[in-house]
């Protein structure tokens, strides 16, 4: 065989790449790679007055949030609602602010949740997984992820509202986003989204797990647990939205699971906003009434959150505690969201791999 045969033979034998086939003129493609895109709610830059401006401006004109006619509801936002409300809004965060990042908790916790399953995922599938977050208002935008998943050569995407039961003002709102972000490219990659995950096993022991621990390092156990949910007005339930049944079947599986009576546990609704009527009972107002009846010492979780933010810990952990308190209350215990906990982040984990089937087999 001659020397030029035996060259021939060992190009056929060697594999071909997609640069192979492109012209010398034609751009760096990359290409191949799955991107995990975890979406949570948003949070300000900063909680000064024009950073919470702008953000409150963002959130509150979602449609999905506010449903309004924007012919009434736009002048009453832009002319009084946010003269007033960065301010009252903005000392909120203040006091709950991560000074030594300069960032809000909720921004701190979805970096840490985040580098965990990037760990976790990058053992399980390699370098052919790519993990990041965005947030669906503010930064980093929604919009600025994909592109980036995209640049480095994510041809398919798992897009993961981090919300565990459905609503329209919080998993439709961040999959209209994600699918807006798309129509910014020519080449598109292959789309999923994760549907809720409200009664997973794995999210419900994770519950039950950080349920278990808290009531373990009390010295009196409570005599009740509150499991309060974001609110929602109650004509969302009316007109279709499934997140009260779906926040109603959590508790009673975290219930089952931990093996408590009705008595033991009760859904509650909170962070009212506007004149119409929520979803009741209103936390607020239920803890001052169990108060009243004797129950002077109260848990309190919040399982429709992934991770702590202003809902959380200064709603529940002050305004909440306070009516509590007022009402006659001794003992008011806050158990912290799942965040980056093992447990949380292995259900977080295990609902990925059940979406990447055919993906990544």
């Amino acid at each position: 065989m001659t020397k030029v045969q035996a060259d021939i033979n060992m190009m056929r034998q060697m594999p071909e790449t997609a640069e192979d086939h492109l012209p010398n003129a034609h751009p760096k493609v990359a290409f191949g790679k799955v991107g995990i895109l975890l979406a949570n709610l948003g949070t300000p830059d900063h909680y000064s007055y024009w950073p919470m401006r702008r953000y409150l401006n963002e959130f509150l004109s979602d449609k999905r949030v506010i449903d309004y006619s924007p012919f009434i509801w736009q002048p009453l936002l832009q002319l009084i609602i946010l003269t007033k409300r960065p301010f009252s809004s903005g000392a909120a965060y203040r006091s709950i602010w991560n000074k030594v990042a300069n960032e809000s908790p909720l921004m701190t916790i979805t970096k840490a949740q985040t580098a965990k399953m990037k760990q976790v995922l990058t053992e399980r599938y390699g370098a052919g997984v790519i993990v990041d977050f965005c947030m669906r208002y503010g930064n980093p935008s929604t919009g600025s992820k994909v592109k980036a998943l995209v640049a480095q050569g994510c041809t398919r995407i798992l897009f993961f509202p981090l919300y565990p039961q459905y609503a329209g003002a919080t998993s439709a709102t961040a999959c209209d986003q994600f699918f807006r972000s798309l129509q910014q490219h020519k080449w598109q990659p292959a789309v999923r989204t994760v549907a809720p995950y409200y009664e997973h096993p794995l999210y419900i022991e994770a519950l039950a797990q950080s349920i278990r621990r808290a009531y373990d390092a009390l010295q009196d156990r409570p005599d009740i647990l509150i499991c309060s949910y974001h609110g929602l007005p109650k004509r969302y339930l009316t007109e279709g939205d499934p997140y009260h049944c779906q926040c109603q079947k959590t508790t009673r599986l975290l219930k089952e699971r931990l093996g408590w009576g009705n008595a033991d546990i009760v859904t509650t609704f909170q962070s009212r906003f506007g004149p119409e009527e929520w979803l009741k009972p209103y936390t607020v107002e239920e803890v001052a009434r169990l108060a009243g009846t004797g129950k002077n010492k109260i848990a309190i979780c919040a399982p429709a959150f992934s991770a702590d933010c202003i809902e959380t810990l200064e709603e529940i952990n002050e305004e909440i505690k306070d009516s509590f308190q007022e009402a006659g209350g001794q003992q008011f215990t806050y158990i912290p969201c799942l965040n980056d906990d093992d447990a949380h982040i292995r259900a977080l984990a295990a609902i990925v791999d059940d979406n990447l089937k055919g993906w990544m087999d």
